[in-house]
């Protein structure tokens, strides 16, 4: 008797001899459903519950070779990857993650095994998310495109945006700092290990939880680190016309990324406060809010200003703090 691994016999073939009608019935075959789902794919358009009557939406674009490279990480990771930055969107909004949307560019000789384990990832992240994959759209190109659309639901919840923060409020993070940015400098000179920080570059874990939960605690304003928190941190000062000030001895840096900043010459407190693609949760807080232990507080907000800026113990950081996509580092 035959057995696959994951219960599955492989994909046979290519994208292009798959064809686009097989390709989508391969993938959408392998979708799990929640109740939030009211028709998934195979229509003109699927249907989500939004009981609170607001949808709270994000999308993202990730192209080969710029936001992922297959030589360092599998269509798995790249599925887990892409789902979790645009989920990560929807829960630093304080909304819990409810669907995803997929649209899909491929070229025709991509043999048919690396779509369906993206998918593959996808479901699975939105699973850790409690969402679900409803739909999206398959195209052939030159270039593996991913464009991602990710919907949530307050659930009677007001949104916490980046405007809110106020002068005297407490600058707290949930979630890894600069493990991901330590995973990328691994990678880069080659190596595969320490494998925990090459995994959190593959597949980062952004705290889902913590969004909804930061609106019970009376977050004032917050985001996700996608751009590395100096340059997140400065979306926030911006919006609310503040300047905020990040200490750096509240910081936490584990001894082995110590150990891999001295082996590639770089401060690990680089990739904890100028690092992106974590996606921890920021926020800030009442002065005198009691937050849970999984919360680091490493700042505060201080006095407004229209020239809003973060400054690392009272002082500018030595560069910008940050990514941009058509500057690189800012």
């Amino acid at each position: 008797m035959l057995s696959f691994p994951g219960g599955r016999p492989p994909t046979p073939g290519t994208v292009g001899e798959l064809g686009e009608f097989g390709l989508i019935r391969e993938l959408t075959s392998r979708l799990t459903a929640t109740p939030a789902v009211k028709l998934g794919p195979g229509d003109d358009a699927a249907v989500v519950a939004a009981p609170d009557r607001r949808v709270v939406a994000s999308t993202d674009v990730l192209l080969e070779g710029r936001h992922f490279r297959r030589d360092w990480s599998t269509a798995y990771d790249v599925g887990r990857k892409a789902a979790a930055q645009n989920l990560a969107d929807i829960a630093a909004m304080g909304a819990a993650p409810t669907a995803l949307l997929l649209g899909l560019v491929l070229p025709a000789d991509l043999h048919a095994t690396w779509p369906v384990e993206l998918m593959d990832g996808l479901r699975d992240e939105c699973d850790v998310a409690g969402a679900a994959v409803v739909g999206g759209d398959i195209v052939r190109g030159e270039t593996i495109t991913l464009a991602i659309t990710a919907l949530g639901d307050l659930r009677g919840r007001e949104a916490v945006t980046r405007a809110g923060a106020r002068p005297g409020d407490v600058v707290a993070v949930t979630g890894w700092l600069g493990w991901s940015a330590a995973g990328y400098a691994i990678l880069q000179r080659g190596f595969r290990s320490p494998r925990a920080f090459v995994e959190a570059h593959r597949r980062p874990e952004p705290p889902y939880h913590a969004g909804p939960a930061a609106v019970a605690l009376g977050a004032t304003a917050m985001t996700d680190v996608s751009d590395g928190l100096i340059a997140d941190l400065r979306h926030i000062a911006t919006a609310s016309k503040v300047c905020i000030d990040l200490r750096t001895e509240a910081f936490d840096v584990p001894a082995q990324m110590h150990d891999i900043g001295q082996a590639v010459g770089v401060d690990p407190l680089e990739w904890v406060l100028t690092g992106g693609e974590d996606h921890a949760i920021v926020a800030t807080f009442p002065p005198d809010r009691k937050l849970p232990a999984r919360w680091r507080v490493v700042g505060e907000v201080r006095h407004p200003s229209a020239m809003s800026r973060v400054t690392v113990n009272g002082a500018s950081w030595h560069d910008g703090g940050g990514w941009d996509h058509f500057q690189g580092e800012t």
